[in-house]
């Protein structure tokens, strides 16, 4: 007698990842979507269909990505997620944020019907435990599996976000519930990944560290097109949004100290609400004139490329993507090594240099020697170029594939009804 063959309806159609973030303003967390958006559908053992679900829009690389699996909030504009983190905790912004980002939540997953849920970052993670709380266990659609992405440094980004200690206890707090009701959670730098199941008290079997995506060929390509606006002086590079978080105070410091504005300009690329003040600090400083805020680009890579130095003044990080990015385009590496991610790209004195963070006496030591010893950036830069190999966009949204599928079975397993398939 021939058995029929058993078969989960669920295969006949690609699974469904929805990636939800809470803004979309340019920066790391950004690119690593775009990436899972554009990389990630072939690259697991089934195919994967994903879709972007957003609280808060904007601009930056949306031309490379299909509006149609674009999901924006209708009452978008009462988020304001642009803002500056700290101003997100102020009593309207939370009241706003508890009020309509579960349903906003919500509204997204009904339209998508997604197997899996990736959220981006502990904001928006927060919200979209509340807006899973809220939904039916039973029904024709499962409530959908759910990833953390944590991209950052829980505890800084707690501790400038809320310097009050009570709205700080509180922040923790739903943190922690909320990720320890994930059914796994991703850190994007082995630090991170270490420290966070202490820090938040979660099971270390749902964590797994997975270094953000650099797609080596694609930045090499771009990093050879021209850029007419780059100085025509010798120039150090930063890339990253003008907030307290990055920095550039202390690399503006460093820089006029060092002396580096006598041969060298700074190009700063970038957004952000600090703009005004580390502007006047470079008038402050005697360098404006040497100090060039050039805004975001959709290409710094040619502008990293031609940089004697990237800097990267960092309080702290997740995995800084800016710097993975410009080891690729072949720039020498200063990197703050903050917690996170610095150590996981640098070996110091091999393929880049490492110094404390917040320390701009000791970065600008360091830039004055490095632009002394062309020789020691040039053999930087070459070892850079072949250990960024580690991050290469396929090797790394294989790893992604992997884990979604993993997550996804888990409920198909439980949920998914079986028909019978002639033998």
């Amino acid at each position: 007698m021939h058995h029929a063959r058993i078969i989960d309806q669920r295969t006949a159609s690609p699974l469904r990842l929805l990636l939800m973030l809470g803004n979309w303003t340019g920066g790391g967390a950004e690119r690593v979507a775009v990436h899972l958006m554009n990389g990630l559908g072939a690259r697991g053992p089934a195919p994967i269909d994903v879709h972007l679900g957003l609280l808060h829009d904007g601009q930056a690389w949306r031309d490379q990505l299909d509006p149609a699996r674009v999901h924006v909030a209708p009452d978008a504009a009462r988020f304001g997620f642009e803002r500056p983190n700290r101003e997100l905790f102020g009593p309207g912004a939370l009241a706003a944020a508890a009020l309509h980002g579960p349903r906003a939540v919500r509204r997204i997953i009904a339209q998508v019907r997604p197997d899996v849920v990736m959220s981006f970052l502990k904001g928006t993670a927060i919200l979209t435990w509340l807006a899973l709380a809220g939904l039916p266990r039973g029904g024709q659609q499962p409530r959908p599996r759910w990833i953390v992405r944590e991209g950052n440094n829980v505890l800084a980004t707690a501790d400038q976000e809320t310097p009050a200690r009570i709205l700080r206890a509180a922040s923790l707090g739903l943190t922690r519930m909320a990720y320890r009701r994930a059914d796994a959670i991703i850190a994007n730098a082995s630090g991170l990944a270490r420290d966070l199941p202490g820090q938040l008290g979660l099971d270390p079997a749902r964590l797994h560290m997975i270094n953000n995506p650099v797609d080596v060929a694609a930045i090499a390509e771009a990093a050879r097109l021209p850029a007419p606006d780059l100085p025509r002086r010798p120039y150090l590079l930063a890339v990253g949004r003008l907030e307290w978080q990055k920095g550039h105070d202390l690399l503006i410091q460093a820089f006029a100290h060092s002396l580096a504005w006598r041969t060298h300009e700074l190009v700063i690329l970038g957004e952000g609400s600090r703009r005004d003040a580390l502007h006047r600090q470079a008038e402050g400083l005697g360098v404006a004139r040497r100090v060039r805020f050039a805004g975001f680009t959709a290409n710094p890579h040619a502008w990293m490329a031609g940089a004697d130095l990237f800097v990267l003044p960092s309080r702290w990080e997740g995995f800084p993507n800016a710097a993975a990015e410009a080891m690729a385009a072949g720039a020498p590496l200063l990197l703050a090594d903050c917690n996170y991610g610095a150590a996981d790209l640098v070996t110091a004195g091999v393929n880049g240099t490492l110094v404390s963070p917040g320390d701009a006496e000791a970065l600008g030591a360091a830039i004055a020697r490095l632009l002394a010893n062309p020789a020691e950036r040039a053999a930087h830069a070459a070892a850079g170029q072949q250990q960024v190999r580690r991050f290469a966009r396929e090797r790394i949204l294989a790893s992604y594939a992997r884990l979604v599928t993993r997550v996804a079975e888990a409920n198909a397993a439980r949920t998914a009804p079986l028909r019978f398939a002639p033998a």
